[in-house]
Parts: C-alpha cells; structure tokens; sequence
C-alpha cells in the first residue's frame, strides 16, 4: 500500500458529534472526501446541510439529532446511528459546550451540563463505540480536546475541567484499547474562526492580544483541522495512540 493510499477511509463508516457547523462540520466533510460514509450529528440543530454536501459529492450521510446535555442522549444516538447506518468505525466526539463566569459565581446546574457534553457524554459514545471496535479489532477514535487540556483559562472552570477530562481520558482508553488495535487519540485545536469564538474576534482588544500571541499570526480555519483527523481515522495513525494533536499554530509554544 502506498502512502497516499494509507490516508484512504473507503469502507469506513464514521460518526461525527456536532457536525451541523464549524470544526464538525469541516471534519464531517474531510472524512467524507476521504472516501467514508459519515453520519453527522447535530445537537442543537440537525446536521441535514453537512450530510447534503456529503451527498452531492458522492459519498454516504446520515443526519441525525441528540440532546448529549441528557444523560440518555449519547445512547440514543448511537443507537439510530447503528440501526441506520452500522456500528461506526471511527468515532469523533466534537461537541462541545461552554459557559463563561467567574469560579465563586460559576452556576452549579451550568457546571454539571458542561461536564455532561463534553466529558460524559464523550466517554459515553466512546464506550458504546469502542465496545464494538473491539468486537471487530479494529477502530479510531479521536477525541477535541482543547489548549485548555494544558492551560487553565479565565473565566472556563468548567469547561477547563472537562476538557483536562478529555485530554486523561484519551490517554487512559489509549491505553486499555491499543493491544486490540483500536486507537484513540485527541486533537486540541488553537483559536479558530467558528461561532463559539466570534465574540472573541469581534472585541478589538482580546482579538489583538490573541493574533499578537499566535506565531503563525492568524486565526485558524476549520479546513486546518482537517488533515490533522484524517490523518488520525485513517491507517495512516495505526501506530499513533493516546496522543493529543495540538493544532493551534504554535500558541502553546510561544
């Protein structure tokens, strides 16, 4: 097999949490590109447009829609997923949620839903995936962790907490799932340009002092993630576990 063929997701059958827009939606469509059938959740909205694109090129997608702030939301979706579409190959838990406010103010219930979508719910689809990768020896599973797996941010206790979570939590599958030849691994984007961060851009100041901080001196765009999760679905990665990617245009090492 050659290298470039190593990168091929043929056959392959991939599910993609908080594909409606941004970062899923662009990973959504690179696997897809890649050659697999995508099913694309969305979890306030359906992914129905990503899934369309998928369409039109060619290539297999489903839509599908899930509360993962419900404790059964995971299930459920994993569920339609597997009925309409088969046992996933490859997993990417990219939902996500956060909440802004001062750690003596931080609002308990707020606490508790962060924490439900971004760590539990991910863990949940995680167990209910790998459970059958490990049936079939063979799976990838890339988890979005964030540059608050290392740092601890202002003003994002919970999110922070969450996705340290994800970060031990990839590293502690990586570990138990590898000798079974499933990989898990994790990307932790920069600042990208998607609406989570718009506020962001928008205020002169912060946008200043970001770009200032960025050695490569722009915001990321969605499609530059999308090397980084072909590359870790694909047997390109067979020897790569318990990893977390840091796409983020040299931020951290600044």
């Amino acid at each position: 097999m050659g290298v470039i063929d190593r990168f091929r997701l043929e056959g392959r059958t991939a599910l993609v949490t908080g594909a409606a827009s941004g970062l899923g939606a662009a990973i959504a469509l690179a696997l897809a590109d890649a050659g697999a059938a995508v099913a694309c959740h969305g979890n306030r909205r359906p992914a129905e447009e990503t899934a369309r694109q998928i369409r039109e090129s060619g290539r297999e997608a489903g839509s599908f829609s899930a509360d993962l702030s419900e404790e059964n939301g995971a299930d459920r979706l994993f569920a339609e997923v597997r009925e309409a579409m088969g046992a996933p190959d490859i997993l990417v838990n990219n939902a996500g949620t956060i909440h802004r406010a001062a750690a003596e103010d931080h609002d308990l219930d707020a606490w508790k839903q962060v924490l439900q979508v971004n760590l539990t719910s991910a863990f949940r689809l995680c167990q209910l995936a790998g459970r059958e990768m490990l049936k079939r020896q063979q799976g990838k599973i890339i988890n979005i962790a964030s540059m608050m797996s290392f740092q601890g941010g202002i003003r994002i206790v919970a999110y922070t907490a969450s996705k340290g979570g994800v970060a031990q939590m990839t590293r502690a599958l990586a570990n138990e799932w590898a000798a079974r030849n499933v990989q898990v691994n994790a990307i932790a984007p920069g600042y990208f340009r998607t609406e989570v961060t718009s506020a962001l851009q928008k205020d002169e100041m912060r946008n200043r002092q970001i770009m200032e901080r960025i050695p490569a001196g722009r915001w990321g765009e969605p499609e530059d993630l999308t090397g980084a999760a072909v590359f870790l679905a694909s047997p390109a990665s067979d020897y790569v576990t318990g990893t977390v990617l840091v796409v983020d245009g040299g931020w951290l090492s600044r």
